[in-house]
């Protein structure tokens, strides 16, 4: 049987760690990285048992992978192109298996192996609950990404479709509101595994970056769609003191996607999707599509200021997103 973080001790569990990280990483409390004249961007970014994860519906491996993915996902939206690594500080109790830990560390070393990066080194403590608290670094390319960059008259799209974590989660959990829905196996699976294992945009960016129209300006509106899409595109019209326009027949759904008013809901408020949502000139926009075929024109933005509102009745939409300290 795999023995327990607390019959492990400290000094065993960082012998064992260690061999996620480059020879003698872990030997100092820091790490060193290698000059370089690009803008170094940082982001952190927390899992915590019962609110992101559980035993129930993602294997420690998963676990893993997610954080690193979560981290990535800011870091792309950003508009990083190069990833140097990433801190881990873990917390647990000590009755936790090192069964986990080891496929939670191996789900943080096969994300890095897909999209660059090493382990650079982080903490660990006892607590009384699983959490997971990861520092992503990355390198900035020619264009920085902000929130406060969209303009009145850009296009607002999208780089894959939404929803799909959360209806990953409703089937992972057996939950009644799917239980019963003729749903096809490619769409399951593909749910289950967008919420098990997203994907970070990081190759979309470098698209962006390639696609540029010539004639136009390193300015564009960007940030991730981890708190769902609308939640997304009010964090742009906010920064940018702009309002958006939305179509609610271009919404960005996976093929097979229901029809009715929860999944509309779960398309715009889901979460979990990691998807770049960005405000881009028509022109800049047109040739991303063309780039990346999954990607997809949702809306416009205006000079509205603060108010999101539908393309077919002009009624405002309801912008309740995830608020990480509501009520469950």
């Amino acid at each position: 049987m795999s023995p327990t973080l607390a019959e492990l001790t400290e000094a065993e569990l960082l012998r064992r760690l260690a061999r996620f990280a480059p020879p003698d990483q872990l030997s100092d409390d820091t790490a060193a990285l290698a000059a370089d004249a690009r803008p170094l961007l940082i982001n952190t970014d927390v899992l915590v048992d019962g609110i992101h994860f559980s035993d129930a519906t993602t294997t420690a491996m998963d676990v893993g992978w997610r954080a690193v993915a979560a981290n990535l996902s800011d870091l792309a939206a950003s508009g990083a192109v190069d990833i140097d690594g990433i801190t881990v500080a873990l917390v647990a109790p000590g009755h936790t298996r090192w069964d986990w830990v080891d496929g939670m560390y191996q789900g943080i070393s096969a994300a890095l192996g897909q999209y660059g990066g090493v382990l650079l080194g982080g903490d660990c403590s006892k607590g009384e609950q699983r959490l997971l608290s990861i520092t992503a670094l990355g390198r900035l390319g020619p264009l920085r990404l902000h929130r406060n960059a969209a303009r009145p008259g850009d296009v607002l799209v999208t780089s894959g479709p939404h929803g799909l974590s959360r209806l990953g989660l409703a089937l992972l959990q057996n939950d009644p509101n799917v239980r019963d829905i003729a749903l096809c196996s490619t769409l399951r699976d593909q749910a289950i595994t967008r919420h098990q294992r997203p994907t970070p945009r990081l190759k979309d960016v470098q698209l962006l970056l390639a696609c540029k129209p010539e004639h136009l300006p390193w300015r564009a509106g960007g940030t991730d769609s981890s708190d769902g899409l609308l939640s997304a595109v009010a964090g742009l019209c906010s920064s940018s003191g702009c309002g958006a326009v939305l179509h609610n027949d271009q919404l960005p759904t996976a093929k097979g996607w229901p029809e009715g008013a929860r999944w509309t809901d779960w398309c715009l408020a889901g979460g979990e999707d990691f998807e770049l949502v960005l405000s881009l000139p028509e022109a800049w926009a047109d040739a991303w599509q063309r780039c990346v075929p999954e990607s997809q024109r949702i809306g416009q933005i205006n000079a509205e200021a603060g108010v999101i509102r539908w393309a077919h009745n002009h009624e405002p939409v309801d912008t309740n997103g995830f608020d990480h300290f509501g009520q469950p």
